[in-house]
């Protein structure tokens, strides 16, 4: 079965990352039934399970970094992917090869259809992902929860380590009570025994944290902290105070978030160890540490920088960025495009759309994508001068037309809106990688 002949069959299935649909009656019950089928793949390797609002794909990426520099063999499961389905699987830092991928995933094919089991699209790539870290015998697996986590598909895996990065305001209605709700939900990859490493800093949401039962608990501003995050060519220089002291530390990453979870990610790596890092280890992965669709800079003259932020807060974090890691722009033009269950003009004022050039609204390729018309409607009633352009590479050119060699084309609302806009700027194959 080729890699195209796998997907046409995995997207014959339930995808909740499409249709953001609420669902009743959650359950692991199925999702643990496919992996006792697979024979318990989770139980192979060691796991470290993260959670938050924002902020957790970044961390796993830099945890997973860590661990390669620290010589092991690890592999890493993110979502949503950027520009590839094979990045969501990655083995020693490169997402898998596209015979890999069919492979596993005709191997779950072949077990869903000698059961009655009917799983969902994330259900079976959560499947794939640890049959294919068991084959590979990885040291250790970071495996980021998909939404909330509590009944995630990846809460199967029991994290030696857990970390939660915060508590936002996603995947939620914002009613009375919301943030401890939240809360109550990324709780749920907190097994009794398990390290936990707290990077929400609300003291009313330590309890619902602690109450899950963790063997200890390592506390943001108390166990470890980032006490130094400066701007560098290139990204931030940091120093960073956690079990250990690293001092003058260079993360090729921009926006002032990225130290906050790099030095999550940091914590998470000693409390795996239960020791400090050497200094040369952690240099070493956070150098070259660029991570896709996160205020990634994929084009120049103009200065074009895509980044996945998709709810208010990370809105919030990408503005702070551009007044501070892209101040030198002439004038900033902005592409955004989101998904239904946002608020466009809570989502324009967070990312500082009125103080752009033009606003272009578009389309994400998504089922949930909002229509740019809509986005650029309600744009025109917030005073945003707007334009609106479906397709999200042609709406990128539109941007990019119109501006100079000194401005900025800034690319953001979601992940599939930074996706198409790297595909159009990068030559990249967004295929074929091996391992």
């Amino acid at each position: 079965m080729t890699l195209r002949e796998a997907v046409a069959w995995l997207d014959r299935h339930v995808n909740l990352e499409a249709t953001a649909g609420r669902v009743r009656g959650l359950s692991l019950d199925r999702m643990r039934a496919l992996a006792a089928v697979l024979g318990e793949p989770q139980r192979d390797f060691p796991a470290v399970h993260i959670t938050g609002t924002n902020g957790k794909g970044s961390t796993a990426h830099l945890l997973s970094r860590l661990f390669a520099a620290q010589g092991l063999h690890a592999g890493t499961y993110t979502s949503p992917h950027v520009s590839s389905l094979n990045e969501r699987i990655q083995l020693a830092g490169r997402p898998i090869g596209d015979d890999v991928l069919a492979e596993l995933l005709l191997d779950v094919r072949r077990v869903i259809e000698a059961t009655d089991l009917e799983p969902s699209w994330f259900e079976i790539m959560t499947a794939a992902a640890l049959r294919c870290f068991a084959d590979a015998a990885v040291d250790v697996a970071v495996v980021e929860v998909g939404k909330l986590g509590r009944y995630d598909a990846t809460n199967v895996v029991d994290g030696e380590v857990a970390v939660v990065t915060n508590v936002g305001e996603d995947h939620t209605d914002g009613g009375p009570g919301w943030r401890a709700a939240v809360a109550w939900e990324k709780a749920g990859i907190v097994k009794p025994g398990t390290t936990l490493v707290l990077g929400e800093t609300d003291p009313d949401l330590r309890d619902v944290f602690c109450e899950a039962g963790p063997s200890r608990t390592l506390l943001r501003g108390e166990d470890f902290d980032c006490v130094r995050n400066d701007l560098a060519v290139g990204g931030r220089s940091l120093d960073i105070s956690a079990a250990g002291r690293y001092e003058d530390v260079f993360l090729e990453l921009h926006g002032r978030h990225q130290g906050d979870n790099a030095t999550l990610a940091l914590a998470a790596a000693e409390a795996f160890f239960d020791a400090p890092l050497a200094a040369d280890v952690v240099s070493e992965a956070f150098a070259d540490a660029g991570l896709p669709g996160r205020l990634e800079i994929v084009g120049r003259a103009p200065l074009v920088v895509v980044d996945g932020a998709h709810n208010p807060d990370g809105a919030a974090a990408a503005q702070r960025a551009l007044q501070e890691d892209f101040a030198g722009a002439a004038r900033t033009f902005m592409v955004i495009g989101m998904m239904r269950e946002r608020d466009p003009l809570r989502m324009f004022a967070e990312i500082g759309a009125r103080g752009c050039e033009l606003l272009v609204t578009t389309t994400a390729p998504s089922p949930r994508g909002v229509p740019a018309v809509d986005l650029a409607r309600a744009a025109a009633e917030a005073g945003i001068r707007c334009e609106p352009v479906t397709d999200p590479a042609a709406a990128v050119r539109v941007a990019t037309g119109l501006a100079a060699d000194g401005d900025l084309v800034f690319v953001s609302g979601s992940l599939y809106v930074a996706g198409a806009a790297r595909n159009a700027h990068t030559t990249e194959p967004a295929t074929n990688w091996s391992f």
